[in-house]
């Protein structure tokens, strides 16, 4: 028989000395530093008839290491085979490296592509939590690749500084908002050891944190999980020991979607006070591998029937869904054949449902069949299919909202605003939730007196702390004046230049910067120029000088306003219309009256009940006196009825908190000076008002943003139509 020849991978381990000689390997560079093991292919040559010969002297090089006795590494168990090692050297190697052992979400019917052969590189080699990810191979996504895996979203987010800006206590007061609970109260926050935990010694833990984190976990099937808490506290119990440190964490049930999930915020450091940093990977989806792993163990893996199910629900629905994602995964340049293949009976029942959903697709203008069982997918196929499930998500919500006041709306009546409307909108607010639920933004959902419902996402919480459900809100567009920070650069700048130092000497002469930070003060108006630099606005002449042009502060306006600034939101009451009917104070109702202002009301929705809460109102100012119906039928209203109704309030007031308070209280005149120190806030239906003690007496004036950082803190102020010129710092007065 001659010599067979044939190329395969090829293992030659050297143990000592030089490689066997002869004819087993024909790779020539083994004669060069031979290494103890080589790993390469190679041409094996194999003489059926002739035994192999070995040179003399072989048995003389033998030389044999042993390795290391089983009984002395009773934790390691069995000793892996060197094949095993180096399959894990790889894999290891190729995660640091950005490489993939296998295309992400491949499988036999996919090709992979070129870019998703490329790791994420969120710290692959840094952070708690990344032995997890090489274990598990997590570094290139997280797909359900254990057969009856079921389903878990998990989100994720890291906040810095979300203790010291007041980010932590607001976004933990939204996710326990009222109507998130399942009976509808108010959410619940729980930890590990506590069922009902203490949100302010949480923050108190976490106010001096480097960031923060905060998940949203929400399993496909929490509906049918028997403890949604004790699923939670046993999924941070796993998180724990795969970062290798306890965490300080609380959560909160929310049931007041169609899909009830779990918010989790944890402070950002670990049991031995150091900043606590978390791989990337495993953010993204080592959390995503514990959490699938807890429910399947729950409720057992999901059956062929089962996930047929739920498949076949997603044929008929108006957003991306998991059979999309598939056919795009396995078209080719968005051609996709699922043509009947006979050797493939078990296909048969997948081909069934991809040619339904086509069809669906195909109505919508998503794809076109050219040929039986040929169809391309169009390009606008996801970002269509993700937009309309967003939409109808808003829309839901919206229906939701409407239904909890009793109300009912027609969806074409809908207006969905993806940033700040360009023309003032004014109504009832009926839901405030937060835009993401990992953020701070809010969104506002209006029901206008234009007839329509409004939603307004992107909302500064900070604009709308007083608006509650059933308040009285504008919203119109950014507000073209500026920013203050802008201003202020303009006026610091000397000959078109901005000089740091300058304005650094002036803030600590002022004394004006809450908490004496005067060095972050100037920092922020630097971190502004280095965006408007960006934007080729200014120019950075060195580390303490910038240009600044002649129109900077409106370029600088522009340029915000180009980027979709935040809408313009100002509360005109706090009240709802059935309070503002029957108030002693100065409302929103009565400003309207006062104006004549009915030619915006729309009659019908919330215009509608406007213009009957103006009648009644109307009525109620004719009995108290402060109006006349004359014969002809027209009413005349009080002279200065705005400043009577609201003196009279701010008395009724003061005397009711005088009962509470160890002096007396004083109404100011207009044209008076005011001063003593800001204790505090009063929410009347003619507006917010301040409260300003002294040692002796205390009154009301209007309260404005200005004299928040203040609170506690000595203020003096003039009175002045209405409002009051603050006098704030050393020298400078503040007008509002």
């Amino acid at each position: 028989m001659g010599p067979i020849r044939r190329a395969s991978p090829c293992l030659h381990i050297v143990l000592g000395g030089t490689p066997f000689e002869g004819e087993w390997c024909r790779d020539r560079r083994r004669s060069q530093f031979p290494p103890r093991f080589s790993w390469h292919s190679c041409l094996f040559w194999a003489v059926a008839d002739e035994p192999a010969v070995m040179s003399a002297g072989d048995d003389n090089r033998f030389r044999p290491r042993p390795g290391r006795i089983r009984a002395d590494t009773p934790k390691v168990g069995r000793t892996r085979s060197f094949l095993t090692r180096v399959r894990t050297v790889t894999r290891q190697q190729q995660a640091a490296s950005g490489g993939s052992g296998r295309p992400r979400g491949g499988g036999p019917s996919r090709k992979p592509k070129e870019e998703e052969s490329i790791a994420s590189g969120r710290g692959v080699r840094r952070g708690r939590g990344a032995t997890f990810v090489r274990a598990r191979n997590l570094s290139n996504g997280w797909s359900h690749r254990r057969p009856g895996s079921r389903r878990v979203v998990v989100k994720s987010r890291s906040v810095r500084a979300a203790g010291r800006n007041g980010k932590a206590a607001a976004h933990l007061r939204y996710i326990q908002r009222d109507g998130t609970a399942r009976d509808g109260e108010r959410g619940r926050l729980y930890s590990g050891t506590e069922d009902r935990a203490d949100g302010d010694a949480f923050l108190d833990r976490g106010r001096d944190d480097r960031h923060q984190f905060r998940f949203i976990v929400s399993p496909e099937d929490a509906g049918n999980l028997a403890d949604l808490t004790g699923y939670t506290r046993d999924l941070m119990a796993q998180v724990e020991a795969d970062l290798g440190t306890k965490l300080d964490w609380v959560a909160v049930n929310h049931h007041n979607t169609g899909h009830p999930h779990v918010h989790v915020v944890v402070n950002g450091r670990d049991d031995l006070g150091e900043d606590l940093v978390i791989n990337g990977d495993y953010l993204a989806n080592g959390i995503r591998e514990r959490a699938s792993e807890l429910v399947t163990l729950e409720l057992g893996p999901v059956t062929e029937i089962e996930q047929r199910r739920k498949l076949f629900a997603e044929i008929d629905q108006d957003r991306f869904t998991r059979i999309d994602r598939a056919m795009l995964a396995e078209a080719d340049s968005r051609f996709l054949d699922v043509r009947h293949e006979p050797d493939d009976p078990r296909g048969q029942a997948d081909r069934t449902l991809r040619l339904r959903r086509l069809g669906k697709l195909g109505d919508m203008g998503l794809a076109t069949e050219h040929a039986p069982g040929v169809w391309e997918l169009s390009e606008r196929l996801e970002p269509t299919l993700r937009e309309m499930g967003e939409r109808g998500d808003i829309i839901r919500t919206m229906q939701k909202a409407l239904r909890a006041e009793g109300a009912e709306r027609d969806p074409m009546s809908f207006a969905i605003h993806d940033a700040a409307p360009e023309t003032p909108i004014v109504g009832r607010v009926i839901d405030k939730h937060l835009s993401d639920e990992l953020g701070e933004e809010l969104t506002l959902v209006v029901d206008g007196i234009d007839g329509r419902t409004h939603h307004v996402s992107g909302i500064d919480p900070v604009r709308v702390a007083e608006a509650r459900v059933g308040s009285i809100v504008e919203i119109g567009p950014p507000d073209s004046a500026g920013r203050p920070s802008d201003r202020a650069i303009a006026s610091i700048a000397e000959g078109g230049v901005y000089r740091s130092s300058r304005h650094l000497e002036q803030a600590r002469f002022e004394g004006r910067v809450p908490g004496g930070d005067y060095d972050g003060f100037v920092a922020s108006h630097v971190r502004r120029l280095e965006a408007l630099r960006r934007a080729g606005i200014v120019e950075r002449i060195d580390a303490d000088q910038w240009r600044i042009p002649e129109d900077f502060a409106t370029r600088a306006a522009a340029h915000d306003a180009g980027r979709g600034g935040r809408a313009n939101v100002r509360v005109l009451s706090s009240f709802d219309l059935e309070r503002q009917i029957g108030a002693d104070g100065a409302t929103w109702l009565d400003r309207r009256l006062v104006a004549g202002a009915v030619s915006d009301l729309v009659p019908a929705g919330f215009g509608e009940q406007v213009h009957e809460a103006m009648e009644q109102r109307r009525e109620r100012l004719i009995e108290q006196g402060d109006a006349v119906r004359r014969p002809d039928r027209r009413v005349s209203y009080r002279r200065n009825l705005i400043a009577t109704l609201q003196d009279r309030e701010v008395a009724r007031v003061g005397a009711e908190l005088a009962g509470t308070k160890s002096v007396p209280f004083r109404a100011v005149a207009d044209g008076e000076t005011v001063s003593g120190t800001f204790n505090g806030t009063a929410l009347l239906s003619s507006g917010k008002f301040a409260i300003v003690e002294k040692s002796h007496e205390f009154t009301l004036v209007p309260w404005r943003p200005v004299i928040e950082r203040h609170l506690g803190r000595e203020v003096t102020g003039i009175v002045q139509g209405g409002s009051v010129k603050w006098r704030l710092g050393r020298t400078r007065g503040v007008e509002i």
